[in-house]
């Protein structure tokens, strides 16, 4: 039976990070994958010559001194990663069809607001406001500042406050409310639950600056796995953790496809908690916790379109584009069948071929789970018919409402391919294809709140689910839950002398 120090089941992006910091901290480190190739989100494919990300479309706060540059020199990725950065005077494009106006998100919290009060000119003391909050939440959080701190645990008021009803109290011009919430896409937004903290933390990073990954994100993956390995890290794939095993109120071993065992003193899960409970075989958990943990509301799922394009055909945009059929971006999730799609992302990647011309497209709207319940017990390739039909009718749909927009697109189109929320689930483990894991809800913050520390003092959580979503919140988290081994502040002090 294989022993290590630390034993980390999958490898998105929480399990990479975690093996780089435990690595390089002189831990032997074994990564366990059950898919044949490691990511998560991470993950790209290649469909005609044309590279297509899974997960990961563009990254904030990469600027010299923002804080995601910090962590990632001291990941050494900085230098590395062949990046590209987004339009500073419209990173994203919010576009509303009933009115057929664009309102652009500019880089820099100064020229965000000079921006938009072009638009809004009545509200610009409102955008200086919403502009000051954002400010004020990101500086809340130690982690965003590398602050030193005693304790890995997480509070803040701003769990508790609501972001649909802070931008409803800031703003009166009822547009540009909506305005500001339109790249709520990002964290799922849903107007009774999403707490004012997720909405600050992923706008404040991308208005700081916002950057493309150019080729793939697959990129990151082979840096962090890279490093790992030159640290006498072990990455396995088709590896998948059937059980863990507890003796003595702790995680003894893990079983990988119900034969092999292994041991570690620490066990980190980088899947979603209620899976994770599912393969825990023990008496310790009480079963109010479990309980809590089964009862987590995951975030919506996505149906996507990667397309391929004709060679020169289409012009490369550097934004990202937020599309809407009408004034009301907080329920474009909770869409009807015969109205769908009501939104979408659309987004053409960075590739080192060329600057002007776009080679694909990426396009990405909401699609619920329930939609696919027929075929749920099924897997990639193995469908069916039945299936395949259901992708090619919505992704027709899809193309009708984007040429609305951007008229006769279907001529610059080569191929496309679809994908939906089971697609999502199989190639990532997300629970039932969701986009960011567990939903987090301001009138509930300590329910929907997920702590790297687990009540199995040996076994910890890591991804999405803890904390934030996102490549700077599972970044965060990732510090997190390394805390729990090294120690936070010595962890702290390490990143910050990079």
């Amino acid at each position: 039976m294989d022993k290590y120090d630390v034993v980390i089941v999958g490898s998105g992006l929480g399990g990479l990070l975690c093996g780089n910091i435990l690595s390089k901290e002189g831990y032997s480190v074994c990564i366990l994958e059950k898919n044949h190739q490691i990511g998560g989100c991470l993950q790209t494919f290649t469909r005609d010559n044309c590279v297509f990300d899974t997960g990961i479309h563009y990254l904030g706060s990469l600027d010299e001194g923002q804080i995601l540059n910090q962590y990632f020199k001291y990941f050494g990725l900085m230098d590395k990663l062949k990046l590209k950065k987004l339009d500073k005077d419209a990173f994203d494009i919010i576009y509303f069809n009933d009115n057929k106006k664009e309102y652009p998100y500019a880089m820099g919290y100064d020229h965000f607001i000079e921006t938009l009060a072009q638009s809004f000119p009545h509200e610009r003391q409102a955008l200086i406001t919403y502009c000051d909050k954002l400010k004020e939440i990101s500086s809340s959080l130690a982690l965003y500042n590398l602050k030193e701190i005693t304790s890995t645990f997480i509070e803040t008021q701003y769990f508790k406050e609501n972001a649909y009803d802070f931008i409803q109290a800031t703003f009166k011009d009822k547009r540009l409310r909506n305005v500001i919430a339109g790249s709520n896409g990002l964290y799922a937004g849903v107007p009774e639950k999403t707490p004012l903290f997720i909405h600050a933390i992923v706008n404040a990073s991308f208005i700081e600056s916002a950057y493309r990954l150019v080729d793939g994100s697959q990129q990151m993956d082979d840096l962090l796995s890279d490093t790992i390995i030159q640290n006498n890290g072990i990455i396995r794939t088709n590896s998948k953790v059937t059980r863990l095993v507890c003796e003595n109120d702790k995680v003894a071993y893990c079983e990988i496809n119900n034969t092999e065992r292994i041991e570690a003193k620490y066990f980190i899960s980088d899947i979603h908690p209620e899976l994770t409970l599912d393969i825990l075989e023990n008496d310790i958990l009480r079963k109010v916790y479990r309980n809590r943990v089964k009862s987590l509301e995951s975030t919506i799922s996505s149906f996507a379109l990667y397309i391929s394009l004709n060679e020169n055909s289409f012009k490369y945009l550097n934004h990202n584009y937020y599309y809407f059929s009408n004034n009301s971006v907080w329920y474009a999730s909770t869409y009807s069948e015969t109205e769908w799609p009501e939104s979408y992302l659309l987004l053409t990647p960075a590739t080192s071929k060329s600057d002007i011309y776009a080679e694909s497209i990426i396009v990405m709207t909401y699609m619920k789970y329930e939609e696919l319940k027929q075929w749920e017990n099924t897997t990639v390739g193995k469908r069916g018919e039945d299936y395949l039909k259901f992708k090619k009718n919505k992704a027709e749909q899809l193309l009708d409402k984007i040429e609305i927009r951007f008229p006769e697109l279907r001529k610059h189109i080569k191929s496309y391919y679809a994908s939906t929320p089971l697609t999502y689930r199989d190639y990532t483990g997300t629970k039932n294809g969701s986009l960011y894991g567990v939903l987090r809800d301001s009138n509930e913050p300590m329910k929907s709140f997920v702590s790297p520390r687990t009540k199995i003092s040996n076994l910890i959580f890591t991804g999405q689910n803890v904390i934030l979503h996102g490549v700077l919140g599972v970044t965060i988290g990732a510090v997190l839950s390394c805390a729990e081994i090294v120690g936070l502040n010595y962890l702290i002090k390490k990143i910050k002398q990079v």
